[in-house]
C-alpha cells in the first residue's frame, strides 16, 4: 500500500468537526437526510435537450444573470458573512515571464499550520467511508444554489424548492479555502454519497455548468483519487480567473475525429502528457467519450485529472504518477519542500504557492522542471494512450501508429522552426 502524508485541503468548515458525527434530525441544517430534505433551497433548473455545440458565445443572457449574479453575486455574500478562511482576493498573483506564461500565486493561508494527513495514493477507486467528511455535513449557508436538470428549451430560477424525493439534488458550495475569485463546488447528487469516481451523468452536468456559465474564463476541474483529490465524495471544482491557463495556450496535434464529431488531440510542447477533446455534434456526445475515457482510468487504477474549458466544448485530460513517484520517495527534496500538490489547476498552468519564497523565485524553469514529475513517461504515457484508444473505439491501433509519427515529426520540425532545436 503506498502512501503519502499531506495536509488536507479544508473545503467547508465543517470539515474538522468531522469526527463528531451528529444522529438523524441533527437540527443544523446541513446537507444530510435528517435536513436536506425538508429544505428549501435556490434551484437552477438548466435545460436538459440535447442541442448543437455552439462555437459561438451565447446569444441570449441567462449566462449573465447564472455566472455573474447568481454564482459570483452570491459568493460574494458568502465572503461579506466571514464563511471563508481568508481573503483570496488580497493573495499576490503574478503571470511569470515565458512562452506559455505560468501563473503564480502566494497563498500561506491554504496551509495554516495544520498536521500532515495520511493518504493513499495506489488506489483510484475506494469506497465511501461515512465515517470521514464528506459533504453531507456541510451547512447549508455555505451552500450557494441547487444545480439541477429542468423542462423546457431555456433556464429556470426559483428562490426556494422542494427537494424532489425522486430526483437526487445537486448542489453547488463555496469551497472554503479558495484558491481563486469565485471558487466553488459541484457536488452532484449529494445524498447518494458517491465516491470519488466519474459516471456519465455527473460528468454531463459538469459540462451542463460550463456551458450555463458562458465564459471562456470559468472553469472546471476534477481530481482523481491518488491525483491529489482530498475527499472521497464525488465532486468538481471549478473557479472564475480572466486570463489563460497555459495549458489552454499550449499547441496540439490531431489524432482523430470520432463519428460524433468529437476531435482528439494530443498535447504538444507541454511539460504534462496529456489528451485533449473538443466539441462534438453535441454536448452530450462529447460527455460520453471524456467520461468513457475517465472510467477507463478508473478501472485501470491510473490517477488522473480532468480541466473542463471553453464554455465545456474543450476538455484536458492528463494521467499523472507524482503521488506514486512521491511515496517511492522519487521526488527531490527541492521539490517536496515547497509543498506543492501538482492537482489540476497546477497542471493547467495555475501554480498555488505556500512559501513567499518560491513566489519570489518562481520561474518557468521551476513550474516546467515540477509538471514534468507529474507527467507519465512518453513510452508509459504512449503504453495507456494505445490502451485508452482501442478501448474507447477512438481510433484503430494502426492508425494511431501512423498519426503518431506524423505529430512527432510535426512536432519536431515546428522546435527547428522556433529555435527549440539546432541542426548541426
Amino acid at each position: 500500500m503506498l502512501t503519502i502524508k499531506r495536509v488536507p485541503t479544508v473545503v467547508s468548515n465543517y470539515q474538522e468537526d468531522a469526527a463528531a458525527a451528529e444522529p438523524l434530525g441533527c437540527g443544523r441544517n446541513c446537507l444530510g437526510h435528517c435536513c436536506l430534505p425538508v429544505s428549501k433551497l435556490p434551484l437552477y433548473a438548466f435545460p436538459n435537450v440535447p442541442k448543437p455545440i455552439k462555437i459561438s458565445p451565447k446569444e441570449d443572457r441567462s449566462s449573465d444573470f447564472f455566472l455573474n449574479t447568481l454564482l459570483l453575486g452570491q459568493w460574494e455574500d458568502r465572503m461579506s458573512r466571514g464563511l471563508f478562511r481568508y481573503d483570496v482576493t488580497a493573495c499576490e498573483t503574478k503571470v511569470i515571464p515565458g512562452k506559455l506564461g505560468f501563473i503564480a500565486q502566494l497563498n500561506e493561508g491554504r496551509h495554516l499550520k495544520k498536521r500532515p494527513t495520511e493518504f493513499r495514493v495506489d488506489r483510484v477507486l475506494q469506497p465511501f467511508d461515512s465515517s470521514k467528511f464528506n459533504f453531507t455535513k456541510v451547512g447549508q449557508e455555505e451552500v450557494l444554489f441547487r444545480f439541477e436538470a429542468g423542462g423546457g428549451n431555456l433556464p429556470h430560477y426559483y428562490d426556494h424548492a422542494p427537494v424532489n424525493q425522486n430526483s437526487p439534488p445537486s448542489v453547488v458550495a463555496i469551497n472554503v479555502s479558495p484558491i481563486e475569485y469565485g471558487h466553488v463546488l459541484l457536488i452532484p447528487r449529494v445524498l447518494e454519497c458517491l465516491p470519488q469516481r466519474i459516471d456519465p451523468d455527473s460528468f454531463l452536468l459538469a459540462l451542463h455548468m460550463a456551458e450555463e456559465a458562458g465564459s471562456p474564463y470559468f472553469r472546471l476541474g476534477y481530481n482523481s483519487l491518488g491525483a491529489f483529490a482530498t475527499i472521497n465524495h464525488l465532486h468538481f471544482q471549478a473557479y472564475f480567473m480572466s486570463t489563460q491557463f497555459p495549458v489552454e495556450k499550449a499547441p496540439t496535434g490531431m489524432v482523430t475525429v470520432t463519428e460524433g464529431g468529437v476531435k482528439v488531440s494530443r498535447l504538444l510542447e507541454y511539460p504534462v502528457r496529456g489528451l485533449v477533446y473538443e466539441c462534438g455534434n453535441t454536448l452530450k456526445e462529447l460527455s460520453d467519450l471524456v467520461s468513457s475515457v475517465c472510467i477507463w482510468f478508473q478501472e485501470n487504477n491510473i490517477p488522473y485529472n480532468v480541466l473542463i474549458s471553453d464554455m465545456g466544448k474543450k476538455i484536458f485530460v492528463f494521467p499523472q504518477c507524482y503521488a506514486e513517484k512521491q511515496a517511492l520517495g522519487e521526488v527531490s527534496q527541492e521539490l517536496l519542500d515547497t509543498q506543492v500538490n501538482p492537482a489540476v489547476w497546477e497542471i493547467s498552468g495555475h501554480m498555488v504557492l505556500k512559501r513567499k519564497k518560491d513566489y519570489e523565485e518562481a520561474s518557468e524553469a521551476y513550474a516546467w522542471r515540477l509538471l514534468a514529475e507529474v507527467s507519465l513517461s512518453a513510452d508509459r504515457f504512449n503504453e495507456v494512450e494505445e490502451n485508452l484508444f482501442e478501448a474507447t473505439g477512438t481510433v484503430k491501433p494502426e492508425q494511431m501508429h501512423k498519426e503518431g509519427e506524423r505529430l512527432k515529426e510535426s512536432a519536431f520540425a515546428d522546435a527547428i522552426a522556433e529555435g527549440c532545436v539546432v541542426l548541426q
